[in-house]
């Protein structure tokens, strides 16, 4: 079977494990866990099999012609470079590391079917992305993950938070995806083709007319989809969904297709130093904002998710300095932890009974409860901090010395601008990231409160999955010395000014941040006076949405975040008010404007129309009193007409006469 071949089936196969989930999920229950592993576990081999044929240095190009369009054609066809092959290795091996996990997880949801089908159609769309060498279809798997992400955030769909997070991530993420579709067609109009190949070769050769304009439609496009400011704000909401489907998104789907979209097509960014630009600013906006924000966050999912925004950050910085290998090896690598960190929340929450940091911090016990995903959880939270020798660490070190290489002139082309920003940024960053993920795991497994109550040992299908996910968050940092061929040939291994600095810094960060939880803990009132709000049915992620409802217990006092953020710790958790900007901006205009068009069409389209039908029914009204079936009324009639027709007749002679 030729590489070709193995990459169409690489996505058609959870392509069709979704069709066969739905099509019988309600008539054969038994075969719903099957076709939601089975069809995405044998997508994941096939995936290493495409990237072991590639090898990392060549590309492999197939395409026909799907459709006549009179004028730029669309192709059917794959694209495989380095990148490609890992990332599709990526999906494959997270896609059905969580829906092993959700086999345990949702057990007892009713709409475990429906579920498992979207997860298995959202790995085909991603996996399609991958591989595609035409941006039209390409377009469509960026589509078809934009209604899954609607479905599976809003699962929990008796929830009001379930359903507001679905639209919000939905619409927000429209709102980026308009002016990407413009970019794309620009894109295509100055290439003269669709074909990833060819708009590429049009920009070696210096024949792209407008690429400012092209490359800021399609960051739009990217900054919604892979949740960069000023449109991340749906990806915190998006956390009332499932914790397996935010792994999913987090990790392997969705907010990756971004970063990987601008990676293969960086070429048409980097011919306009103004998106560079542009690109940097933004990128390090959201890697500083979003750490303050998950340094004020009391739902670990929402620390989470605003870490991810954060390690999306330096992915995007790393493109903005012209680095794509340094951005896609660190999109593998926070793939690895980041799904793990989720997943392994999915067990505090499963084992705590409740979806809050604030109730986990009263909450005794965890670390000895569930001790699978006590060690996972560190050795993730070690890998995102970035502490060596841990995956995180040298994924992020490769980002800092591109900038730094960028800052120093050393990459042509490459604002150096750009390159200070993401690299001051990267930096600071590094600090926050470190202070909020020993916040979450000392809150989480080191609260002093008396211990949540028992609800039995998890299954082994969850368990099993972390510590699968845990190999790479340890030893996938190794690939930068391994891997040079699937990244461009280039080195990406740490220096030691970036090693010295970003390091010290996440060490310095976690220092502050547990010398003040001891202070504030050692002040505080013993937790165990306080209640524990706990559901009394953790036994399966049911237990999330329940989680959604339940009262917001009061602040904790051994809260390092609180102190360490001081005035800024408001506004952090609030995600800035970026929120309530929105509402006044956006929204309220836009109800206003319904509303206008609302009174416009009552009081004065409905007041001609009723008009209209008033006159229509009065002169029937006319018609209908004169049509009363008696014979004797109709010829009195008839002969009361005759007499005034002859009278009028008569006189009209006579007027003709006289004159």
């Amino acid at each position: 079977m030729t590489t070709t071949t193995l990459a169409v089936l690489v996505p058609l196969l959870p392509f069709l494990g979704a069709a066969a989930g739905l099509a019988v999920g309600r008539a054969a229950p038994g075969f719903v866990r099957p076709l939601a592993v089975l069809p995405t576990l044998a997508a994941a081999v096939l995936a290493v099999l495409v990237a072991v044929r590639q090898g990392g240095n060549t590309v492999i190009e197939a395409a026909t012609e799907l459709t006549p369009t009179g004028s730029v054609p669309i192709t059917l066809g794959v694209h495989i470079d380095g990148f490609a092959a890992l990332v599709a290795v990526l999906v494959g091996v997270v896609a059905s590391c969580v829906q092993i996990y959700s086999t345990g997880y949702l057990r007892e949801d009713p709409r475990y079917a429906s579920y498992a089908a979207l997860v298995s159609l959202f790995t085909a769309a991603m996996l399609l992305v991958v591989y595609s060498g035409d941006l039209m279809v390409l377009l469509v798997g960026w589509e078809v993950m934009g209604i899954c992400s609607y479905f599976l955030v809003g699962h929990y769909w008796e929830t009001p938070e379930a359903r507001s997070a679905s639209l919000k991530a939905f619409l927000v993420t429209k709102l980026g995806d308009v002016p990407f579709l413009f970019g794309l067609f620009a894109l295509a109009a100055d290439a003269g083709t669709f074909r990833i190949d060819g708009i590429l070769s049009t920009v070696a050769s210096g024949g792209l007319d407008h690429p400012t304009p092209v490359a800021l439609l399609l960051l739009a496009g990217v900054a919604g989809k892979s949740a960069q400011f000023p449109l991340h704000t749906w990806l915190p909401d998006a956390m009332a969904g499932p914790t397996p489907v935010s792994a999913l998104i987090h990790a392997a789907t969705m907010v990756a297709a971004g970063i990987y979209f601008v990676a293969r097509l960086l070429p048409v960014f980097a011919a306009s130093a103004a998106a560079m630009t542009v690109l940097a600013v933004m990128a390090a906006v959201t890697m500083v904002g979003s750490a303050l924000a998950a340094l004020a966050q009391d739902d670990i999912k929402r620390v989470l998710a605003y870490s991810t925004i954060g390690q999306l950050g330096y992915m995007a910085g790393a493109l903005a300095v012209g680095d794509r290998g340094a951005a896609v090896f660190h999109l593998l690598s926070h793939a690895a932890f980041k799904a793990l960190l989720f997943l392994a929340a999915g067990a505090v929450i499963h084992a705590a009974g409740t979806n809050s940091l604030t109730a986990m911090s009263r909450t005794g016990g965890l670390a000895k409860r569930i001790p699978d995903a006590y060690w996972t959880m560190t050795v993730a939270l070690l890998a995102l901090a970035a502490i060596p020798p841990f995956a995180g660490f040298f994924s992020k070190e490769a980002v800092l010395v591109a900038a730094e290489h960028t800052a120093l002139g050393d990459r042509p082309g490459v604002p150096a601008g750009a390159g200070w920003t993401v690299l001051v940024a990267g930096l600071l960053t590094a600090l926050l990231t470190a202070a909020y993920a020993l916040r979450l795991w000392l809150r989480a497994f080191r609260g002093r409160g008396p211990a949540a109550p028992d609800h039995g040992r998890q299954p082994i299908a969850m368990t099993g999955v972390l510590w699968v996910l845990a190999v790479p968050s340890l030893g996938f940092g190794l690939g930068a010395f391994v891997l040079d061929d699937w990244f461009d040939g280039e080195a990406l291994a740490p220096t030691l000014t970036t090693a010295v600095l970003g390091t010290g810094l996440a060490v310095a960060g976690g220092a502050v941040t547990y010398a003040v939880w001891r202070t504030l803990a050692a002040r505080a009132v013993p937790a165990a006076t306080a209640p524990h709000v706990a559901h009394p049915d953790a036994d399966a992620g049911l237990v999330e949405a329940e989680a959604l409802r339940l009262p917001h217990p009061a602040e904790d006092p051994a809260d390092p975040g609180r102190a360490l953020l001081g005035p800024l710790h408001g506004p952090a958790a609030d995600g800035f008010h970026l929120d309530a900007l929105y509402a006044k901006a956006f929204v309220r205009p836009v109800l206003g404007a319904a509303s206008l068009v609302r009174f416009l069409d009552r009081e004065v389209v409905d007041t001609y129309v009723r008009g209209a039908a008033g006159t229509a029914k009065g002169l029937g009204w006319l018609v209908r009193r004169a049509q009363t079936g008696n014979v004797q009324t109709y010829l009195s009639a008839l002969l009361a007409g005759s007499v005034v027709l002859a009278i009028a007749a008569v006189a009209l002679a006579n007027a003709f006469a006289g004159a």
